[in-house]
């Protein structure tokens, strides 16, 4: 079956120019073009559109208030934005209800890599409910005493955007929003960021206070919600697992910008455990006595509830946000790498081994297999089965250290 596109853009000349440069897709997607909000919304009433592309600044309905109509009625659609405008007030309006953003003029590959990227996350998520529960987030909440000392520092006139990016690195929430925003040409970075303190630094204080107090792009998690869920708990196994897995990248000889997204998907790997538990925290207490009273790992107890498990929710949203594709296979394959037909050491082998070493850190594998979570054929088809020993000596100075990056 194929896809539905909807195009939106008040200039005639422009929608003819999307129409020369996808036609050759016409096989694949089946595409709509209109040049108003109005038209683009009685067009959706009519038929399921998989993505929205609307242009920013249109007559009667600009393009954020016609996402915003599209996140209420069809929170299944992805909404990217394609625009000249650079007005930041503007801009900001946009920051809740687009998925993502494009600069105009953009080549037909961005935007080709862009929408056929949007269709194989709807592939990999397979529950159509958590489809539209994702799609419709527009931030993840945050471990409390980082987000109370984020909005203390914003607040105070001697804070420094150092400092405040030295914050945002420690929460797994905050992390991925910022990567979201940095790396999408909302801010027209020239280069690709994986660190959430630079992207800060990038962004600079007038605006990161703006997205903070204004636009609200942070929310704190309120723990009393949930009676079998550590939010602490889940932060630091998420960030001594990107700890330990840029030190085995170190190890491997990665060089910088691999072992930097290497920690960038160690802290991220379990984010869809935070999506799940903050939109459907009853069905996860489900999960938790499931694990419970049968005895069985984590994601087989999310298979038997949801169908699906965090890999794969976390997955979907760092994708749906725009994170680099290192990343988001990363956070998609961190428990079964095998999927993934590289024979290359990518993100994806240190996340999967940070893993297993974090676990084990914590007394969670067997004393009989102390990786008995890592995948030992993927490990052989790298060749790197016997390097358990140096492995285990990095997570035992990983913990002797404390590494927590605090």
């Amino acid at each position: 079956m194929k896809k539905q596109v909807l195009f939106v853009d008040d200039d005639l000349m422009i929608l003819e120019g999307l129409k020369r440069m996808l036609r050759g897709l016409r096989s694949e997607w089946d595409m709509t073009f209109v040049n108003c909000g109005s038209e683009a919304l009685e067009k959706m009433s009519a038929g399921v559109f998989d993505v929205i592309v609307t242009d920013m600044r249109m007559p009667e309905m600009n393009g954020a208030q016609l996402l915003d109509e599209v996140k209420k009625r069809y929170p299944h659609t992805v909404r990217v934005i394609l625009s000249g405008q650079s007005d930041n007030s503007m801009i900001m309006k946009t920051l809740k209800s687009a998925h993502q953003y494009l600069a105009k003029p953009c080549d037909a590959d961005a935007l080709k890599s862009v929408i056929s990227r949007a269709f194989a996350l709807r592939d990999l998520l397979v529950q159509e409910g958590l489809k539209r529960l994702v799609s419709q987030m527009e931030s993840l909440p945050s471990l409390p005493s980082l987000y109370t000392q984020v909005v203390e520092l914003i607040q105070s006139p001697e804070s420094s955007i150092k400092k405040i990016g030295e914050v945002i690195a420690q929460d797994l929430a905050m992390t991925t929003k910022i990567l979201q925003l940095v790396n999408s040409a909302f801010f027209g970075m020239p280069r690709h960021i994986s660190s959430p303190a630079q992207a800060a630094g990038l962004l600079g204080l007038d605006t990161i206070k703006a997205l903070i107090l204004t636009i609200g792009i942070f929310s704190k998690f309120e723990q009393k919600q949930f009676d079998h869920f550590g939010i602490e708990t889940l932060w630091n196994h998420s960030i001594k697992t990107g700890a330990i897995a840029k030190k085995v990248a170190d190890n491997e000889g990665a060089d910088k910008y691999l072992a930097d997204n290497a920690f960038m998907a160690g802290l991220l790997h379990d984010v869809g455990k935070l999506v799940l538990v903050v939109n459907v925290p009853d069905k996860y207490e489900e999960v938790i006595e499931t694990k419970k009273n049968q005895n069985i790992s984590l994601n087989q107890a999310e298979q038997s509830v949801f169908g699906t498990s965090h890999a794969e929710v976390g997955a979907y949203l760092t994708g749906l946000w725009g994170l680099p594709d290192a990343i988001v296979e990363a956070v998609a394959f961190h428990h079964r790498p095998n999927i993934c037909l590289s024979d290359n050491l990518i993100p994806l082998t240190f996340v999967h081994i940070a893993d297993g070493l974090e676990h084990y850190g914590n007394g969670v594998s067997s004393i009989e297999d102390p990786l008995s979570t890592v995948d030992y054929i993927y490990l052989e088809k790298l060749g790197l089965k016997e390097k358990t020993p140096e492995w285990l000596k990095i997570c035992a100075e990983n913990k002797e250290e404390g590494i927590n990056d605090e």
